[in-house]
Protein backbone atom coordinates (compact mmCIF):
# COMPACT_ATOMS: atom_id res chain seq x y z
CA UNK A 1 0.00 0.00 0.00
CA UNK A 2 1.49 3.49 -0.74
CA UNK A 3 0.71 6.25 1.73
CA UNK A 4 -1.92 7.81 -0.56
CA UNK A 5 -3.80 4.65 -1.33
CA UNK A 6 -5.17 5.75 2.76
CA UNK A 7 -8.55 7.23 2.47
CA UNK A 8 -10.57 5.00 4.83
CA UNK A 9 -9.78 5.18 9.30
CA UNK A 10 -11.89 2.45 11.24
CA UNK A 11 -11.48 3.21 14.73
CA UNK A 12 -12.60 0.51 17.65
CA UNK A 13 -13.78 2.61 20.53
CA UNK A 14 -15.51 5.50 20.85
CA UNK A 15 -14.39 7.08 23.82
CA UNK A 16 -12.23 10.21 24.38
CA UNK A 17 -9.15 9.11 22.34
CA UNK A 18 -10.94 7.32 19.72
CA UNK A 19 -13.43 10.67 19.27
CA UNK A 20 -10.37 12.89 19.48
CA UNK A 21 -8.53 11.08 16.44
CA UNK A 22 -12.18 11.05 15.01
CA UNK A 23 -11.79 14.58 14.26
CA UNK A 24 -8.50 14.81 13.24
CA UNK A 25 -8.95 12.59 10.67
CA UNK A 26 -11.76 14.10 9.43
CA UNK A 27 -10.51 17.32 9.19
CA UNK A 28 -7.08 15.77 7.44
CA UNK A 29 -10.05 14.32 4.49
CA UNK A 30 -10.39 10.92 5.67
CA UNK A 31 -13.52 8.99 5.67
CA UNK A 32 -13.88 7.52 9.76
CA UNK A 33 -15.68 5.11 10.31
CA UNK A 34 -16.18 4.21 14.39
CA UNK A 35 -17.45 0.90 15.90
CA UNK A 36 -17.85 -0.38 19.11
CA UNK A 37 -19.38 -2.91 20.92
CA UNK A 38 -22.93 -1.85 20.53
CA UNK A 39 -24.57 -1.83 17.83
CA UNK A 40 -24.06 0.91 15.07
CA UNK A 41 -27.41 2.74 15.61
CA UNK A 42 -27.03 2.88 19.46
CA UNK A 43 -24.18 5.59 19.26
CA UNK A 44 -24.80 6.99 15.53
CA UNK A 45 -26.65 9.96 17.23
CA UNK A 46 -23.53 10.46 19.43
CA UNK A 47 -21.09 10.58 17.27
CA UNK A 48 -22.89 13.13 14.98
CA UNK A 49 -22.61 15.91 18.12
CA UNK A 50 -19.12 14.56 19.28
CA UNK A 51 -17.54 13.19 15.90
CA UNK A 52 -19.33 15.68 12.85
CA UNK A 53 -18.44 13.51 9.45
CA UNK A 54 -17.52 10.38 11.14
CA UNK A 55 -20.27 7.37 10.67
CA UNK A 56 -20.90 4.95 13.11
CA UNK A 57 -20.46 1.40 11.92
CA UNK A 58 -20.33 -2.54 13.01
CA UNK A 59 -16.57 -3.50 13.85
CA UNK A 60 -16.53 -5.97 11.40
CA UNK A 61 -17.57 -3.84 8.34
CA UNK A 62 -15.10 -0.63 9.81
CA UNK A 63 -12.39 -3.21 9.97
CA UNK A 64 -12.95 -4.84 6.23
CA UNK A 65 -13.62 -1.47 4.65
CA UNK A 66 -10.40 0.75 6.60
CA UNK A 67 -6.75 1.22 5.23
CA UNK A 68 -5.36 2.07 8.76
CA UNK A 69 -7.43 0.90 12.07
CA UNK A 70 -6.59 2.91 15.14
CA UNK A 71 -7.04 0.12 18.17
CA UNK A 72 -8.61 2.83 21.03
CA UNK A 73 -10.71 0.63 23.59
CA UNK A 74 -9.83 0.10 27.08
CA UNK A 75 -6.37 -2.60 26.94
CA UNK A 76 -8.83 -4.88 29.15
CA UNK A 77 -11.11 -6.00 26.14
CA UNK A 78 -8.35 -6.51 23.77
CA UNK A 79 -9.05 -10.43 24.00
CA UNK A 80 -12.74 -9.63 22.51
CA UNK A 81 -11.11 -8.42 18.80
CA UNK A 82 -11.27 -11.16 16.42
CA UNK A 83 -7.98 -12.19 15.05
CA UNK A 84 -9.11 -13.51 11.75
CA UNK A 85 -9.75 -9.96 11.18
CA UNK A 86 -6.75 -7.92 11.08
CA UNK A 87 -4.99 -10.40 8.90
CA UNK A 88 -2.59 -8.02 6.73
CA UNK A 89 -4.23 -4.72 7.78
CA UNK A 90 -2.51 -1.86 9.18
CA UNK A 91 -3.18 -1.69 12.79
CA UNK A 92 -2.16 1.43 15.39
CA UNK A 93 -2.33 0.61 18.82
CA UNK A 94 -3.23 3.53 20.37
CA UNK A 95 -4.38 1.79 23.64
CA UNK A 96 -2.26 2.07 27.63
CA UNK A 97 -1.92 -0.39 30.13
CA UNK A 98 -3.51 1.13 33.69
CA UNK A 99 -3.70 -1.57 36.34
CA UNK A 100 -6.33 0.89 38.16
CA UNK A 101 -8.55 1.12 35.27
CA UNK A 102 -8.12 -2.38 33.44
CA UNK A 103 -7.42 -3.90 36.79
CA UNK A 104 -3.92 -6.21 37.11
CA UNK A 105 -3.44 -8.40 33.50
CA UNK A 106 -0.75 -10.51 34.50
CA UNK A 107 0.35 -10.35 30.78
CA UNK A 108 1.02 -6.59 30.82
CA UNK A 109 2.94 -6.65 33.90
CA UNK A 110 5.42 -9.46 32.71
CA UNK A 111 6.52 -6.51 30.15
CA UNK A 112 7.56 -2.82 29.37
CA UNK A 113 6.00 -2.97 25.61
CA UNK A 114 2.13 -3.66 26.08
CA UNK A 115 1.78 -3.39 22.00
CA UNK A 116 4.29 -6.88 22.13
CA UNK A 117 1.29 -8.67 23.49
CA UNK A 118 -1.14 -7.01 21.24
CA UNK A 119 0.82 -8.32 18.25
CA UNK A 120 1.04 -11.84 19.84
CA UNK A 121 -2.62 -11.76 19.55
CA UNK A 122 -3.26 -10.25 16.43
CA UNK A 123 -0.33 -12.26 14.94
CA UNK A 124 -0.80 -11.06 10.89
CA UNK A 125 -1.80 -7.55 11.99
CA UNK A 126 0.90 -4.99 10.37
CA UNK A 127 0.87 -3.45 13.94
CA UNK A 128 2.57 0.35 14.86
CA UNK A 129 2.21 1.30 18.06
CA UNK A 130 1.25 5.08 18.47
CA UNK A 131 -0.69 8.01 19.68
CA UNK A 132 -0.69 6.62 23.42
CA UNK A 133 2.15 9.24 24.78
CA UNK A 134 -0.14 11.87 23.73
CA UNK A 135 -3.33 13.54 25.84
CA UNK A 136 -7.08 13.05 24.36
CA UNK A 137 -7.19 16.93 24.50
CA UNK A 138 -3.50 17.80 22.78
CA UNK A 139 -4.68 15.29 20.04
CA UNK A 140 -7.53 17.94 19.53
CA UNK A 141 -5.53 20.88 20.14
CA UNK A 142 -2.08 20.85 19.61
CA UNK A 143 -2.12 19.94 15.66
CA UNK A 144 0.12 22.02 13.22
CA UNK A 145 0.60 22.55 10.63
CA UNK A 146 4.01 21.37 8.53
CA UNK A 147 6.79 23.54 9.46
CA UNK A 148 5.36 25.30 12.17
CA UNK A 149 8.09 25.74 15.10
CA UNK A 150 5.73 24.59 17.57
CA UNK A 151 4.46 21.53 15.88
CA UNK A 152 4.96 18.30 18.04
CA UNK A 153 6.02 15.22 17.27
CA UNK A 154 4.91 12.10 17.54
CA UNK A 155 6.65 8.54 17.95
CA UNK A 156 5.99 5.27 16.49
CA UNK A 157 6.66 1.66 16.45
CA UNK A 158 6.62 -1.54 14.78
CA UNK A 159 7.79 -4.54 12.75
CA UNK A 160 6.86 -3.86 9.61
CA UNK A 161 8.75 -1.10 7.68
CA UNK A 162 6.35 -0.23 5.21
CA UNK A 163 3.95 -0.43 7.87
CA UNK A 164 5.70 2.70 9.48
CA UNK A 165 5.70 4.56 6.61
CA UNK A 166 2.32 4.61 6.10
CA UNK A 167 1.39 5.17 9.78
CA UNK A 168 3.87 7.86 9.58
CA UNK A 169 2.37 9.87 6.55
CA UNK A 170 -1.02 9.78 8.30
CA UNK A 171 0.45 10.97 11.65
CA UNK A 172 1.93 13.88 9.92
CA UNK A 173 -1.83 14.44 7.93
CA UNK A 174 -3.08 14.77 11.29
CA UNK A 175 -0.95 17.50 12.12
CA UNK A 176 2.15 16.05 14.06
CA UNK A 177 5.31 15.23 13.24
CA UNK A 178 6.44 11.05 13.02
CA UNK A 179 9.28 9.64 14.97
CA UNK A 180 10.33 5.92 13.54
CA UNK A 181 11.46 4.73 16.52
CA UNK A 182 12.42 1.20 15.31
CA UNK A 183 11.19 -1.90 15.90
CA UNK A 184 7.84 -2.55 18.29
CA UNK A 185 10.25 -3.66 21.23
CA UNK A 186 11.14 0.07 21.12
CA UNK A 187 7.35 1.12 22.42
CA UNK A 188 8.91 0.50 25.62
CA UNK A 189 11.16 3.98 25.29
CA UNK A 190 7.66 5.77 25.07
CA UNK A 191 5.16 3.93 26.95
CA UNK A 192 4.07 5.43 30.13
CA UNK A 193 7.07 6.45 32.59
CA UNK A 194 9.41 7.54 30.17
CA UNK A 195 10.08 11.31 29.97
CA UNK A 196 8.71 11.05 26.58
CA UNK A 197 5.16 10.53 28.00
CA UNK A 198 2.55 13.47 28.22
CA UNK A 199 6.06 15.35 27.48
CA UNK A 200 5.84 18.28 24.83
CA UNK A 201 8.72 17.51 22.42
CA UNK A 202 9.77 18.59 18.83
CA UNK A 203 11.06 16.36 16.21
CA UNK A 204 14.51 16.66 17.34
CA UNK A 205 14.21 16.45 21.50
CA UNK A 206 12.38 13.35 20.73
CA UNK A 207 14.61 11.63 18.62
CA UNK A 208 17.40 12.86 21.02
CA UNK A 209 15.72 11.04 23.45
CA UNK A 210 14.98 7.88 21.51
CA UNK A 211 18.00 7.56 20.29
CA UNK A 212 19.30 7.80 24.04
CA UNK A 213 17.29 5.09 25.23
CA UNK A 214 18.71 3.07 22.19
CA UNK A 215 21.94 3.16 23.19
CA UNK A 216 21.47 2.30 26.84
CA UNK A 217 19.60 -1.09 25.76
CA UNK A 218 22.73 -1.83 23.30
CA UNK A 219 24.68 -1.60 26.10
CA UNK A 220 23.04 -2.93 28.49
CA UNK A 221 22.64 -6.15 26.36
CA UNK A 222 26.86 -6.03 25.71
CA UNK A 223 27.22 -6.35 29.29
CA UNK A 224 24.90 -9.41 29.87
Amino acid sequence: MRNDDVKTIGILGAGRVGTALARRAVAAGFDVRIATSKPAADIAFLLEIMTPGAKADQAETAISAADIIILALPLSKYRALRPELFAGKIVIDAMNYWAPTDGILPEFEATSSSSEVIQAYLPDARLVRSFNHMGYHEIDEEARSPGDPDRRALALAGNDPQARRVVADFVDRLGFDPVDAGTLAASRNFAGGTPIFGAKLGRSEMQSLLEGKARALSTAGSDA
